[in-house]
């Protein structure tokens, strides 16, 4: 039950480009705004800020915010529009924990995408299809999401993209991971993968790892999802971009949230320190507090509250981020959490009685439901069995809405438990034959990812074996022409030679000659540039440094001999022996026999 433990909301943290302290990064962007020439320029780096201000002071952000869109408007450039209310609403997105957040979000994409679509402009429509279905699963709704994905996958097709195709196909994944329909999700993963292989886009085959982990994760694959983690965080050196370092905080983080998953606390904590160190060396404080919020659920999953508890007070970072950011009433919620796993309930109850409103009225269905599942167990505890069961009651609807078995399950036997203390059987009963059920779809559940399992490693060893089989194909392919090539050269070669044992023109000679070895020569270029790149790796200085040095020992090569074939064949152009043999015996066997 590792998701009814989890205290605070998942957060998103808006990437720097910029390796420096936190104010000195937002003065440089104010600094960049006022220097920037172009109003596009201008826009791009009021959306950098907005962003960025978001983790530290969203009332300032709001204000870039608006300044951004008002910029946009000024130009009645419709993709600058466009890019305008899109930042807005990502700004907005990093933080959907809270209801109102995710409305806003969702008014900005909506805007943007009624531009888009009244002005043809595809590829705005695809992005905003992607940002509105990541959205809608974050409600969470599925259907809706889904419905997103299908209309920028329309678009997609027409745009012939790959690396819009790839985005969709990662972004259909994740819904279908939503909607329980694994093989799907699987499958549209693989196939981002290998447009991102062929693009050597290493970015989004960044992305697509993170996607597998997480699948993987779904299924209790956690080595695997690990190593998919592991892989993604390898590639980060591959993407030139100041983001690096705050995307390798974040990977660390998700490699010990994989760790907490398969129960390695300890592992865990070792990537939680790693990645608190890193963005300690970054003196970025929302990124610490991504690491502090980590490592005190670390420590509930663990069943260790009293070193949560600790862990909390002892770095008010933590808290003070979430304040900044309008999420002050989750830190009550942690403490009235940590209070009720040690016993402590006077105090659980003061923090909870704090925030009732708040999540009452204004958190998404998630935050919602574990606040309701949390305050039934604090009743339980205290033997307040009719508010246990109101609460719990609540807990059940929103994990009927959420559509997740296990959370269902868990709290059909939670009622079942209570009514049977409340002497109230009948109720009992009915929960408890829910129970049985969601169990029973549950234990097939669990069949089902055991054969998902051995269904993903098919599907795996299906891909690989493909790609394999069109690396064959090509390379069959390829050797054709290069015997072909080979063979046109070597007759070119024969007819050149011909050529000079007949009295023919100079000319015709060295011109055909400069052909051949032309032809020649670059072909071994060909061969050599095909065959360097497992010295130089791509690196274009070292590409570069080897062409020049082949080029060096080649080029004079070249001429040198051009010039002794040329001049040795035009030097004897005339009727060889040899000459005359070959015409003698063409001619015999072209006359026509006496009659």
């Amino acid at each position: 039950m590792r998701k009814l433990l989890i205290l605070l909301p998942g957060l998103i943290f808006a990437l720097l480009s910029y390796g420096q302290t936190q104010p000195a990064v937002v003065d440089s962007f104010k600094r960049q705004i006022k220097e920037a020439v172009t109003i596009e320029k201008k826009i791009e780096l009021t959306g950098f800020l907005s962003k960025v201000l978001m983790n530290v002071n969203p009332a300032e952000a709001e204000k870039y915010g608006l300044e951004m869109i008002e910029m946009a408007e000024t130009t009645r450039d419709r993709r600058l529009m466009i890019v305008a209310l899109l930042s807005n609403g990502e700004r907005y997105s990093f933080l959907a924990g809270r209801k109102d957040n995710i409305e806003k979000a969702t008014s900005y994409y909506d805007q943007a995408l009624e531009i888009a679509k009244q002005n043809k402009l595809d590829s705005q429509i695809v992005r905003t299809c992607l940002l509105l279905s990541e959205l809608s699963r974050n409600i969470p709704d599925n259907n809706k999401a889904l419905d997103y994905c299908n209309q920028a996958n329309s678009y997609s097709v027409m745009l012939k993209s790959d690396s819009i195709t790839a985005r969709v196909h990662l972004e259909y994944g994740s819904v279908y991971l939503a909607k329980n329909d694994k093989l799907l999700a699987l499958r549209n993963f693989f196939a981002a993968v290998r447009i991102a292989e062929d693009l050597k886009n290493y970015n989004l085959l960044r992305g697509a790892y993170n996607k597998l982990s997480v699948f993987y994760a779904v299924i209790e694959d956690f080595d695997k999802a690990i190593d998919y983690q592991v892989k993604a965080l390898s590639l980060i050196g591959k993407v030139k971009s100041g983001q690096s370092p705050y995307q390798k905080v974040q990977e660390l983080n998700r490699v010990g949230d994989l760790y907490a998953y398969k129960k390695n606390y300890s592992m865990a904590n070792f990537y939680y320190e790693k990645s608190l160190a890193l963005a300690d060396s970054l003196h970025f404080e929302p990124l610490k507090a991504m690491s502090y919020k980590s490592i005190v659920n670390n420590y509930m999953a663990a069943e260790q509250p009293q070193q949560a508890l600790d862990y909390f007070n002892a770095h008010p970072q933590l808290q003070d981020f979430l304040r900044q950011v309008n999420f002050g009433y989750f830190v009550d919620q942690s403490y009235g959490y940590i209070y009720t796993r040690l016993g402590k309930y006077d105090s659980a109850r003061y923090f909870y009685n704090k925030i009732a409103s708040f999540f009452e009225n204004d958190v998404n269905t998630s935050n919602q439901f574990s606040y309701y599942y949390q305050l039934g167990m604090l009743h339980k505890k205290t033997g307040e069995i009719d508010k246990s069961l109101t609460y719990f009651l609540k807990a059940k609807e929103l994990a009927d809405k959420m559509g997740s078995l296990e959370q269902m399950s868990y709290m059909a036997e939670m009622l079942d438990t209570m009514y049977q203390q409340k002497g109230d059987y009948k109720q009992a009963l009915l929960f408890g034959s829910l129970n049985m059920k969601y169990k029973d779809s549950l234990t097939k559940l669990g069949k089902e990812k055991d054969l998902m399992q051995v269904e993903a490693t098919d599907e795996q060893q299906r891909l690989e074996r493909l790609r394999k089989e069109q690396e064959e194909l090509k390379r069959r392919k390829n050797n054709i022409q290069y015997m072909g090539i080979i063979l046109g050269i070597i007759l070119l070669f024969i007819v050149l030679a011909i050529l000079g044992m007949f009295k023919v023109s100079a000319g015709l000679i060295k011109a055909i000659g400069f052909f051949v070895f032309l032809m020649l020569f670059e072909f071994i270029f060909l061969v050599f540039k095909k065959n360097i790149y497992s010295i130089t790796h791509g690196e274009p200085l070292k590409d570069l440094a080897f062409m020049i040095a082949l080029a060096a020992l080649l080029v004079p090569l070249h001429h040198w001999l051009e010039h002794k074939v040329l001049h040795y064949l035009t030097s004897h152009n005339r009727l060889t022996a040899a000459g005359q043999q070959i015409r003698t015996k063409f001619l015999n066997r072209t006359k026509k026999p006496d009659a």
